[in-house]
């Protein structure tokens, strides 16, 4: 090893929940490959957990669809900024980007510009829109960590060589405590029929679209119980607002929830992934608001599907319901499909090949002795 008794100093940027999750995973990594390693970062409580000195909350950063990023890019410019100066005074070894790309990229500029290594974990959605981003990419980034399969392909044709570690949530899920059906239900106050769960989504507009039609079809399943998996970014009075004072609703427990039930109604995003890990046949239900669709339509460049497992599989796994198709018929017909044989086994079987596909766990920890390695620390 390097001489020791100087510690690595690491600045870590995540900007989402999903993003503090793994990066909480690879600061527990790096700790075990870089015994001295020091932490500086923008991340969530699962960061803070691991030690270190976290700069900014994700909470303050989350800003979605283009009219939301219009009216907060005083905010967001000022962060950029005041980020930028606290790398230099802080002056890292390396930096780590996690996902975030709006952020991250213009991070990546300037750090590369101070001769500071920059390392990039969960790589942005570029082979979906903005391809020109990989430019930048290939010019400021050191490393590039991928996460999924076909992502290496797609930076080759760009003669950008990356590594391919697998999916962290492979890992964030091994360790997965059994569960107590009955318990759960009593917790819950949920009745003895089998759970149906629904995830539409942690954001007010999304929910509010697509959570009534979810329970569209409620009645043409008298032998399920319909719950809903909340956000926790979002109060029990609004769902009931949106769905009526009935509803059923569990707020931060969505793997236990998922994996108590016999299907899932999934809003596009991460969450199709996770519900396919823990062998939940699903239906992928996306709608956005018209404008946004039509802007997303013409940005998205050539991709068949909408949900990760079938973008990952390169095939459909799970029916995907877009936009007008999204309504109670089609709804109904596609659930009462995975509800039943043959289509049930088929969905299942396709999910091991998932997993198979997306390189087994230890995500974190590929990524944590690649950087250290790297960084000439072993």
């Amino acid at each position: 090893k390097l001489n020791l008794n100087y510690s690595m100093k690491y600045y870590i940027i995540a900007g989402e929940a999903s993003g503090d999750l793994h990066g909480s995973n690879l600061m527990k990594e790096l700790k075990i490959n870089d015994t001295e390693a020091e932490f500086r970062f923008w991340g969530g409580d699962l960061m803070q957990q691991q030690g270190g000195t976290m700069v900014k909350h994700y909470r303050d950063l989350a800003f979605m669809g283009f009219a939301e990023v219009i009216l907060n890019l005083r905010t967001i410019l000022g962060n950029i900024k005041f980020c930028k100066k606290d790398i230099q005074s802080w002056k890292p070894d390396a930096v780590i980007l996690i996902d975030y790309p709006g952020f991250n990229l213009r991070i990546a500029e300037f750090v590369k510009g101070l001769g500071i290594k920059v390392y990039y974990y969960i790589s942005p959605q570029i082979w979906a829109w903005k391809t020109g981003r990989v430019h930048k990419i290939k010019k400021f980034v050191d490393k590039m960590f991928v996460i999924l399969p076909f992502e290496k392909e797609f930076y080759a044709k760009y003669d950008f060589e990356v590594d391919f570690v697998g999916h962290p949530l492979l890992d964030a899920m091994k360790d997965l405590p059994e569960i107590n059906l009955e318990k759960f239900k009593s917790e819950h106050v949920l009745d003895d029929r089998k759970v149906i769960a629904l995830l539409p989504g942690s954001r007010k507009q999304e929910i509010k679209m697509k959570l009534p039609i979810m329970l569209s079809v409620v009645k043409d399943f008298p032998d399920y119980q319909f719950v809903v998996a909340g956000a926790p970014s979002q109060e029990e009075s609004f769902y009931k607002e949106v769905a009526g004072k009935d509803l059923k609703i569990v707020f931060g427990k969505t793997y236990d929830l998922l994996r108590i039930s016999e299907a899932a109604l999934v809003t596009s995003g991460t969450a199709t992934l996770e519900t396919a890990l823990l062998n939940i046949p699903e239906v992928v239900c996306y709608k956005g608001s018209r404008i946004s669709y039509e802007i997303g339509k013409r940005v998205v460049k050539h991709i068949q599907y909408i949900s990760l497992v079938n973008l990952i599989m390169d095939k459909e796994v799970v029916k995907e319901l877009i936009q007008q198709e999204l309504n109670t018929k089609n709804l109904k017909l596609e659930l009462t499909k995975i509800l039943s044989e043959p289509k049930r086994s088929q969905v299942l079987n396709d999910y091991k090949d998932l997993r198979e596909k997306l390189g087994g766990q230890g995500a974190s920890e590929r990524t944590a002795e690649l950087i250290v390695g790297d960084l000439g620390i072993k």
